[in-house]
């Protein structure tokens, strides 16, 4: 006879494991009990040698879907039976059992992610015969909320947003059934018991103050129910908008294929021409709309159902208009991808089915907030800020309480794999990997790192933040938040607090050192110096970019250099002006700028991102390109006093900061070539002008060769002052020269060929062509000199698909190993997550 104790952790809660080791030990003749704790699921065992060998196998080998084992411990028990007063050793006790969950140890597993309604429920959902027929909330262990409903571990209907729902006790008789796919499913209820869909409309009834709206509608009964879901559907296929409760949040919906309405959706939410994203029923109806590979239909079809950016389809030349996309031209425009997701709750399933009674087959899903304010999750402040205040004609709620904050993943598959571009449902805060902690270990002025807990601030664009926790054999977890947006009104700011509060109270996890962006004036940046000061501790700052191309490394669990390619938007320098196309030669611990574009200024800094125009004419100024007459049409849009006003502030150096931004860059291209001068939503600019070069290309346009940019040596470059002591070779990491790539010979070409008569979307490819020409000149250059021979991308502008594609191509047909991230985003979105791998590094040594 074996007698043990077992300790599985990993992501073990809310995905059935109590249930799964029932049944195996059941199957596998084992006596004992399992249960829950805040440390994973432990379990006492009792059986014949072979039975356990097997038991245990199966614990890891057929664990549930959607678990992840991380560890499964067997420690042997001297004496047998185990403990006094266990339940599994009294007279008469069933040979295993589930015992009550226990809170006696730390905070250290994992809970999953919520899951979409799985095919079984989806069955159940439209079958009549099934008394969960049409409710909108049906569950089982496979599926459901998850991470949005906990309170706290462990994970138990108690310690979450359902437990003012009493299961009736035909909920309770599945709930105890070891053979029912029900068994411990915390979420389990239904009509009779559990939660139940609300609906108000905007129009008051007489009587009703029109600021706290009608007495809502509820859906205690399947006809009540389906009432309020026709309701909806009629209001849709109408053209109204409706704000609908997921998972994390609302979102605000709309048929589709309907152009008024989408246009009054852009208007009333100020959202004039960033794409949105849309919800369909099936694979089939995806297909319709987009091309689908196999990799992008798990993706879509997946337990997790995140938004992925599909390649659309183009009509068929003299398709008639009933075989035209379903999908308005204002929801995505002329841009050659689509944001497409299918549905993951009952009521989205249960919506789209009864849409399609009258055609609607496609829904614009998009976060429901107002512009630049978290994701609404209460019901009454989305009343209150939703549909009081217009953006919405009604409210589809329901009485289950949102517990956390998450907007919809957004995932774009790149060369077979996917890459998340906004990481939230589904995914966070599934933890991350840190790199062996280095040696010698921290000095007595710092945390110690084994015993250290970083709190990483993250960026204010796309902001997320992050905690670590230890780990025996020298490794780390880092426990990256959801996407929160950006940092930049109270709003968001005590969003990032909830999700900061989230996180530490959840995993027990108390921060010993913080880390931050070094951008004087980004909110969480000042709020860490401001806990640093109080706690007598300085803040860890970490430079932009190097948290960038950290990420990468820390995601790829490399320690060695590695050169970075950190283009983006916006980052503060070492230098007092605003980097964005930087070529770094770094390690974990520290940076030496080995090359970035040749500075211009930006002037009025923030107004010259918003006015590409005004951005664009600074540019040429430093070109000496001013009075070529290819830039006289773009320049000749800026009204004469801007102009003159924008000049003196280039010549004069005022309110215009010195930038090396590629990003910045793409969208003076943009400008110069008359694609889009103004920008109405982040990077819009350069995000047309790659859409004018993909256009270029599947037509096959004849090609533009344009010169590369200009590359010149610096002096000798030394190390970051900040990081130096924190390279792990300080001497090889420092570069024998600088590189300066200067964009004004393609801009010159850019130019000539406009004036020419060359068409803007060919120009628009050949500047792409000559961008990853020139960068990886530049980083060939630089590895050949520094003997190096991994290259790491990182930073915004390889959102753009088509230079991420071109560049990683050549660096690849160089010789030079190529690192992309894929579990976290290339955008600011990885910043938390490189913050505390370099704050990491930095505490082991010192």
């Amino acid at each position: 006879m074996t007698d043990a104790l077992i300790h599985i952790t990993g992501i073990v809660q809310g995905v059935g494991m109590r249930p799964f080791v029932f049944r195996e030990a059941v199957a596998n003749r084992i006596s004992g009990w399992v249960l829950n704790a805040g440390d994973g699921v432990h379990i006492e065992a009792h059986g014949a040698d072979e039975d356990m060998r097997k038991f245990v196998r199966a614990l890891s080998a057929h664990a549930p879907a959607a678990s992840r084992i991380e560890r499964v411990a067997v420690t042997p028990l001297e004496n047998h039976p185990s403990r006094s007063g266990d339940a599994a050793s009294a007279p008469g006790a069933p040979a295993f059992i589930i015992r009550t969950s226990e809170d006696k140890t730390a905070h250290t597993t994992l809970v999953s992610p919520d899951i979409a309604t799985c095919p079984d429920c989806v069955r159940e959902l439209f079958d009549p015969t099934d008394r969960r027929y049409h409710y909108p909330f049906i569950n089982c262990t496979n599926c459901g909320p998850r991470f949005t409903i906990i309170r706290d571990l462990p994970y138990d209907r108690a310690m979450t947003s359902m437990d003012r729902f009493p299961m009736c006790p035909a909920c309770a008789a599945e709930y105890a059934d070891p053979l029912d796919r029900r068994f411990h499913a915390q979420p389990d209820a239904c009509f009779e018991c559990g939660p139940h869909i609300t609906w108000r409309e905007r129009d008051p009834q007489p009587g009703t103050a029109p600021d706290a709206g009608p007495v809502p509608a509820i859906g205690r009964t399947r006809q009540e129910s389906d009432a309020i879901i026709e309701r909806c559907r009629e209001l849709i296929a109408a053209g109204g908008i409706v704000a609908i409760k997921g998972l994390g949040g609302f979102h605000l919906a709309c048929d589709a294929s309907n152009q008024a309405a989408v246009l009054e959706l852009r208007r009333r939410k100020r959202r004039s021409n960033k794409p949105l994203a849309v919800m369909v029923r099936d694979l089939d109806r995806a297909r319709a709309l987009c091309h689908v590979d196999e990799d992008e239909q798990q993706l879509l079809a997946g337990s997790v159902r995140p938004i992925v950016l599909l390649r659309r389809r183009k009509p068929a030349p003299g398709a008639r208009p009933a075989t035209a996309p379903a999908v308005a031209p204002a929801v995505a425009f002329d841009l050659p991808e689509l944001g497409v997701m299918l549905p993951y709750t009952p009521l989205q399933h249960l919506l789209l089915a009864s849409c399609e009674k009258t055609g609607v087959t496609a829904l614009v899903m998009t976060s429901g907030n107002v512009s630049e304010e978290p994701i609404e999750t209460n019901d009454k402040l989305a009343w209150e800020r939703l549909v009081a205040t217009g953006i919405a004609d009604a409210l589809l709620g329901n009485d289950r309480d949102i517990l956390s904050r998450y907007d919809d993943s957004v995932v774009r598959v790149v060369n077979g794999a996917a890459m998340p571009v906004r990481r939230a449902r589904g995914y966070a805060p599934q933890p991350l990997p840190l790199p062996v902690r280095p040696l010698p270990p921290a000095t007595q002025n710092a945390p110690s790192a084994q015993d250290a807990c970083i709190l990483a601030c993250g960026s204010e664009q796309k902001a997320t933040l992050a905690l670590t926790r230890e780990n025996a054999d020298g490794t780390a977890s880092c426990f990256l938040s959801q996407h929160i947006g950006d940092i930049e009104n109270a709003e968001t700011l005590d969003a990032w607090h909830a999700a900061r509060e989230r996180l530490t109270g959840l995993f027990d996890l108390r921060q010993t050192a913080i880390a931050c962006d070094l951008h004087p004036a980004y909110l969480s940046s000042q709020w860490a110096r401001q806990q640093a000061a109080q706690h007598q501790a300085p803040p860890i700052e970490v430079q932009h970019h190097h948290a960038h191309i950290a990420a990468v490394m820390a995601e790829h669990s490399r320690r060695d250099r590695v050169l970075g390619l950190a283009f983006d938007g916006t980052g503060a320098g070492t230098d007092g002006t605003v980097w964005g196309g930087e070529l770094l030669l770094c390690d974990l611990g520290g940076y030496a700028r080995a090359g970035s574009l040749a500075p211009w200024r930006l002037p009025g800094a923030a107004a010259s991102v918003r006015d590409a125009r005004r951005n664009a004419l600074s540019l040429l100024y430093a070109a000496d390109l001013l009075d070529h007459p290819g830039a006289a049409a773009a320049l000749g849009q800026l009204e004469p006093t801007m102009r003159e006003v924008t000049l003196q502030m280039v010549e004069r150096g005022v309110n215009g900061p010195l930038t090396s931004s590629m990003g910045r860059l793409l969208d003076a291209v943009s400008a110069l070539l008359g694609i889009c001068g103004v920008a109405t939503y982040e990077g819009e600019p350069a995000i047309l002008l790659e859409t004018a070069a993909w256009r270029a290309r599947d037509r096959n346009a004849p090609a533009i060769d344009l010169p590369s940019f200009a590359l010149s040596c610096q002096s000798p470059a030394e190390p970051d002052s900040q990081t130096r002591s924190h390279m792990a070779r300080v001497d090889e990491e420092t570069p024998q020269r600088r590189l300066t790539l200067d964009p004004a010979p393609a801009l010159q070409g850019v130019l000539d060929r406009l004036h020419a008569g060359a068409p803007t979307d060919a120009l628009a490819l050949a500047f792409h062509q000559s961008v990853a020409r020139s960068a990886c000149a530049a980083a060939e250059d630089i590895c050949h000199d520094a003997s190096v021979r991994t290259v790491a991308l990182s930073g915004g502008v390889f959102m753009n698909r088509l230079l991420l594609q071109l560049i990683r191509n050549g660096l690849e047909s160089a010789g030079l190993e190529v690192l992309i991230p894929r579990s976290v985003p290339v955008n600011d979105g990885c910043i938390a997550y490189g913050q505390a791998a370099v704050a990491r590094q930095r505490l082991s040594l010192g």
